[in-house]
């Protein structure tokens, strides 16, 4: 178990990007030292790299979904089963094409307070 009590996010994804981002920002950093435009387009590259990679573990479920996590994923070694489908508020996910999780069900009610109308709600003809 782990020794904090929140779940953090630690991931294979996660780890391993931001070890790809470090040494992209470190090329940025020489290259501005050094005044040197091809160190600052090579660490420019590795960093998108980093963003690649990430989003390439993420959708192969080494990633986690936006929000806590029950306690027994939070290490990093466990994959998330539900990235095959997407997540629901996951813009990488989006972009990949998955739709997310979402609920099937009734649209939500409005709740208004009484003599108040709904935004968007007809008050002439409502159940015609």
């Amino acid at each position: 178990m782990s020794a904090h009590p929140y779940d953090h996010g630690h991931t294979v994804a996660g780890w391993t990007g931001c070890g790809i981002a470090v040494a992209g920002t470190a090329l940025l950093g020489a290259g501005v030292c050094t005044v040197s435009g091809p160190l600052l387009a090579a660490g420019a590259a590795v960093d998108v790299l980093a963003l690649l990679v990430t989003w390439a573990l993420h959708l192969a479920g080494w990633g986690k979904p936006s929000g806590p996590r029950p306690r027994e994923e939070w290490s990093w070694r466990v994959r998330d089963s539900g990235a095959r489908a997407g997540h629901a508020e996951c813009l990488g996910c989006r972009w990949a094409g998955r739709r997310g999780r979402t609920a099937v069900g009734p649209a939500p009610v409005p709740v208004t307070a009484p003599g108040e109308r709904a935004a968007g709600v007809d008050a002439v003809g409502a159940g015609g």
